[in-house]
């Protein structure tokens, strides 16, 4: 029997692939914040929880110490994030920090601590949630955008040095998903900036900036990530991200960029006037 060890597992994403992958025979080790507070996967066979908070250094320790001590470990799935929404100048330092310390420096610290354990075994797979503003972006969320195209190089680049050991690494990077994910979200006033905040939710009110997808089948490609055996780093999950992807690419990554502007009706972003 493999397991799998999830952070972020209390709801959303984190708490659909720990049912899916229960369901699928897999060992489960879901954690949380609070634990105590989970009904709906406490009880189950075959499923442990345990409390992590990833901006705790000494409960990363802790928690994957006990983990480890329970049996053999397989896949980690590095999911737990939350967006921080408004305009970077309204920000206090403590919400910058915070959603780096959450969505990357996180993701960084349980990964290094669960690589000594996989070499060892000279096998292993980390998964780890991106987003497709990995890949392209949008207004207001700077920082949130940030911490997942830094999720992408570092897993691009990590690759090779894990590889040695015979150990993967892949990302999942959904679109929208219906999960309270958007309810979770920490918004700031951004004063000033309400055209775009404006345009912003006409876009995703007719689905063209991106919709949502049922959140078992972002975990169907979570799964898929973790049993295929391909040597493959990324994986676009949900119809919209797909679409956005495949934009960028095609477009290229400046074109795709003028495009965004104008469909938020904003004038270039940079010209020189003329004296």
């Amino acid at each position: 029997m493999k397991t799998i060890f999830i952070t972020g597992a209390s709801a959303g994403l984190g708490k659909a692939t720990a049912k899916l992958f229960h369901t699928k025979g897999w060992k489960v080790i879901a954690t949380m914040r609070h634990p105590e507070k989970e009904t709906e996967l406490s009880g189950l066979e075959n499923l442990t929880l345990l409390p992590l908070d990833i901006t705790d250094t000494e409960q990363i320790d802790h928690s994957i110490k006990q983990a480890l001590s329970s049996g053999s470990i397989d896949v980690v799935f590095n999911n737990a994030g939350y967006g921080l929404v408004g305009a970077l100048e309204f920000y206090s330092d403590e919400q910058i920090v915070k959603q780096i310390e959450t969505n990357l420096t996180g993701v960084l610290r349980v990964t290094r601590a669960f690589i000594p354990y996989f070499k060892e075994r000279r096998n292993g797979l980390f998964i780890t949630t991106t987003s497709i503003f990995g890949y392209s972006s949008c207004p207001l969320s700077s920082v949130y955008n940030a911490t997942k195209w830094a999720l992408e190089g570092w897993s691009e680049s990590i690759s090779y040095d894990l590889a040695l050991f015979n150990i993967g690494i892949k990302t999942v990077a959904p679109g929208g998903i219906k999960s309270n994910f958007v309810n979770a979200m920490q918004a700031v006033e951004s004063k000033g900036y309400e055209p775009i905040n404006d345009r912003m939710n006409e876009l995703i009110a007719n689905g063209h900036l991106f919709s949502f997808n049922d959140v078992e089948d972002i975990a169907a490609i979570v799964y898929e990530a973790a049993t295929d055996n391909k040597d493959q780093l990324r994986y676009i999950a949900g119809e919209d991200a797909v679409r956005t992807a495949a934009e960028r690419q095609e477009r290229g990554a400046e074109n795709f960029r003028k495009d965004m502007a104008q469909l938020l009706n904003l004038k270039p972003t940079f010209q020189n006037e003329k004296n």
